[in-house]
């Protein structure tokens, strides 16, 4: 089979079918989007073909059938019309300079009114020179405008360091999306993309007839691929993959599901998505890798995890209102919201009755990288340099535990007192992270007949009975483990059972005492 060419980085539809690159087939949700209701909003993690997305619309609306053939939208489309189109991308650009925002609005709209010949009055606002610009569209071509918005939060987001440029920014997109209410009539078709829905922008207020499309089901597969997409398109490039891995295609097929796929963007969930950046690029290397991470976490979202410092335990399983979870009206409570809309969590159940979403790690590369960038967060960033995953997986895999609990009372010594002193980051939080980053599998607080476990730790030869006190003793640890007979539920495994009881430091200073024991 001849190499294939996989779209990594193109965002233009155009260019995907001229050159013959891979196309996953989305034109069928295209056609279901235009003819449906007028004023649209998806939200989508970074990467995830919100640009492309948008770049197929522009072609569609421009009716270029052309680059159309042999997809499902050339069999449903019968007239194929041309409508004048503007496109505003707000991506590419760094907010943080004073009048960025400013300068990238103005500069659209300059092309804008150069391309229909209208001369803007001096101090016309921002909002008004859009509104006429829309109009003038309109009327030159005599059809009414298609407007799409990439990232259209975006300046926004990359200021949440700075209240006040981002108050300024919020102001400046206040003015300008307000110039799309005022034209309402000259408008027939528009869309905004974003990773979040911002309740204080006026595009929301103002268009109070906008469809958030992000959790509808009928578009939950817009952008990604499903399960059904990837035995249709991918099957080849797959069995090429395993071949050079020196796997099966079931093997390799498995390893693709468990690393990129697993998000869900709908109540009901029967469609799981692949992250489309992350699988493409796997594919075309023929070899997995954190890709989607590779190209940086969102400096919005590290800002956030500084700040908040989410209980990394509790993450996985937690719940939230279906409101809170769809619109973001202030950045400085719950951080949920923008860690499943950054694509960090993705929805595991949906309570119709309480009207609550259910939160997980989507798969096992937003796992690991999550909370490979929440570790500088828990250790402090001086000792992320010094930090060896390895040392303590050898050590655990060998049953040396002693090694394994010395490495932590050193790293423990350095973590940097004012991260000590954040009543959040405890003693069972760092070892839940250090374990997952290892790959074991870990239970926090596992519930047995007689109580709660605080970690239970597995791995081929050994099964981790571990039981943490702080400002207690090791002793009152391991006597609870004996107590309540946490090992009871392990007795028939066949794995060796060590019993461990720790004791720590309130301030995380040091352990003060570890007692280890067979079960």
């Amino acid at each position: 089979m001849a190499a294939r060419k996989f779209p990594i980085g193109i965002q233009t539809f155009e260019e995907i079918r001229r050159e013959r690159m891979v196309y996953v087939d989305k034109t069928a949700q295209v056609f279901r989007l235009t003819h449906g209701t007028k004023y649209h909003f998806l939200s989508r993690p970074r990467r995830f073909g919100k640009s492309l997305l948008i770049s197929t619309l522009e072609s569609y609306f421009s009716g270029r059938k052309d680059l159309f053939e042999g997809l499902a939208i050339a069999d449903l489309e019968q007239e194929w019309k041309s409508y004048p189109v503007l496109h505003l991308d707000l991506t590419g650009v760094n907010y943080h300079e004073e009048r960025a925002l400013e300068s990238v609005l103005d500069d659209s709209l300059r092309r804008w009114e150069g391309e229909v010949d209208i001369t803007p009055a001096a101090n016309a606002v921002l909002g008004v020179r859009f509104m006429n610009v829309i109009e003038a569209y309109s009327k030159q071509f005599d059809k009414p405008v298609v407007l799409l918005v990439d990232e259209y939060e975006k300046p926004v987001l990359d200021t949440i360091d700075d209240e006040a440029l981002q108050e300024k920014h919020r102001q400046t997109l206040n003015g300008f999306y307000g110039g799309i209410k005022k034209a309402d009539r000259y408008l027939k078709f528009v869309l905004l993309t974003g990773v979040t829905k911002i309740g204080k922008l006026s595009v929301f207020s103002a268009l109070n007839n906008i469809t958030d499309i992000s959790l509808m089901e009928e578009y939950a597969d817009i952008c990604g691929m499903t399960e059904t997409e990837i035995a249709r398109d991918f099957h080849e490039d797959i069995q090429a993959m395993a071949d050079v891995q020196h796997k099966t295609y079931d093997e390799m097929h498995a390893e693709l599901k468990r690393e990129y796929n697993g998000y869900h963007f709908s109540e009901e969930m029967t469609q799981s998505v692949y992250n489309p950046y992350s699988l493409l690029n796997a594919l075309a290397r023929k070899k997995i890798s954190h890709y989607w991470f590779e190209t940086g976490t969102p400096t919005f979202l590290v800002h956030l995890l500084k700040k908040h410092r989410p209980d990394i335990y509790h993450l996985a399983g937690s719940t939230i209102q279906r409101d809170s979870l769809t619109l973001i009206n202030s950045f400085t409570s719950n951080p949920l919201p923008i860690i499943y809309q950054s694509g960090y969590l993705t929805i595991s159940n949906y309570d119709d009755r309480f009207s609550e979403f259910t939160l997980d790690y989507p798969n096992a590369e937003v796992k690991e990288g999550f909370l490979n960038g929440l570790l500088p967060l828990v250790i402090g960033e001086s000792q992320t340099t010094e930090f060896n995953v390895a040392h303590f997986v050898r050590s655990i895999e060998r049953g040396n535990t002693d090694d394994f609990f010395e490495r932590i009372d050193t790293l423990l010594a350095n973590v940097p007192y004012e991260v000590k002193l954040d009543y959040e980051v405890h003693f069972q939080n760092f070892v839940y992270l250090l374990f997952m980053l290892m790959g074991f599998y870990t239970s926090v607080e596992y519930h047995t007949a007689k109580g709660r476990v605080d970690l239970i730790l597995k791995t081929d030869k050994y099964i981790y009975i571990m039981e943490f006190k702080r400002d207690s003793s090791a002793q009152a640890a391991m006597q609870q483990i004996k107590d309540k007979d946490y090992a009871k539920p392990f007795k028939l495994d066949g794995r060796k059972i060590v019993l461990v009881g720790a004791n720590f430091a309130s301030d995380m200073s040091a352990l003060d005492g570890v007692l280890v024991e067979e079960g």
